[in-house]
């Protein structure tokens, strides 16, 4: 669960690393590393161990149910990303991250915890509120720091609620998934949950590149030819680390006391994660008012003591 957290906090760097790359373009990269990235476990680490079948028997008689669970999951979420990467490119990781996706903590554990009940409810759910807490401060320093246009502050906002309302909603299916008389292994699970969200990118991110949420011109796929290989590299590097993520968090939900709601939990403590990048790395704060960098002291405290709250909520 804590590489997992790490996994998801840390792949958007790869698209900082690529200075004046629009993400529509940067996201074509994105889909495939993940989808790359499913492989690759599913053929290593899925296959070792002899506790299960391996990776490739899973998927070859997966049933029905489980498949379509995990790829609805992939459409949900590939949608909910590509809202958060258009708000990360508005209004920075250290505001779309903890707003998205800390709100997406919260709809994702009480849906999680309802259909695989686990854990301590008020450890849990305690933990769930000071994260909320954590969210509002955030929201408070990105006011006292924009610099923007008001209209386009709001728009990062309102793009990150958008998206952590959908990404909110996608653990449940795939936790479905391998839950169950059917059930499917993670590894399999997260392989069907990556087809899910390449299929889905195909129409979504090319109607994004036609009408911009970012308020700029069209992009075209000719730039995306264009594009420096460094760009597609680092593209492929950031699904490949958010896939490695996305698989350890899925393993981890399936331990005995453990349960979805728990492993969810502690993997969104990504906000946190991004937040430390975007603040002390990339220094999105830097010019930001005093008040501001103490709404974000206060953020990072709610933060820390409700992941702690939830990380503890199997064990008390």
């Amino acid at each position: 669960m804590l590489l997992s957290m790490l996994c998801w906090g840390s792949w958007a760097n790869a698209m900082k690393l690529c200075p004046g790359c629009r993400f529509q373009l940067f996201y074509w990269d994105y889909v495939v590393g993940v989808l790359l990235g499913s492989v690759t476990w599913g053929l290593t680490l899925g296959s070792l161990g002899g506790v299960s079948r391996a990776f490739v028997d899973e998927v070859l008689h997966a049933g029905a149910t489980p498949v379509l669970l995990a790829g609805v999951g992939g459409v949900l979420f590939n949608i909910a990303n590509l809202l958060l990467v258009a708000a990360i490119e508005i209004a920075g990781l250290a505001v779309a991250f903890p707003v998205g996706i800390g709100l997406a903590l919260v709809i994702g554990a009480v849906s999680s915890y309802i259909i695989a009940p686990g854990g301590n409810p008020w450890m849990l759910f305690g933990g769930i509120a000071l994260v909320l807490t954590a969210i509002v401060f955030d929201a408070a320093a990105h006011r006292l720091r924009e610099q923007l246009s008001r209209s386009a502050g709001m728009r990062g906002i309102v793009l990150s609620l958008a998206a952590g309302v959908l990404m909110g909603t996608f653990y449940p299916f795939v936790a479905r998934s391998m839950t169950g008389p059917h059930a499917t292994s993670p590894y399999a699970a997260s392989f069907f949950f990556a087809v899910g969200v390449v299929l889905c990118s195909i129409p979504v991110n090319y109607l994004l590149m036609r009408r911009p949420l970012d308020g700029r011109e069209p992009v075209s796929l000719v730039e995306y030819g264009a594009m420096p290989p460094s760009w597609h590299f680092w593209g492929l590097v950031g699904g490949a680390i958010w896939c490695t993520g996305a698989v350890l968090n899925f393993v981890a939900s399936q331990a005995h006391i453990i349960g979805p709601a728990v492993s969810y939990s502690i993997g969104q403590g990504a906000t946190m994660v991004s937040a430390c990048w975007g603040v002390f790395i990339w220094k999105e704060f830097a010019a930001a008012p005093p008040r501001s960098r103490r709404y974000l002291v206060w953020m990072f405290v709610c933060f820390v003591v409700g992941l702690t709250a939830v990380a503890l909520a199997p064990v008390l």
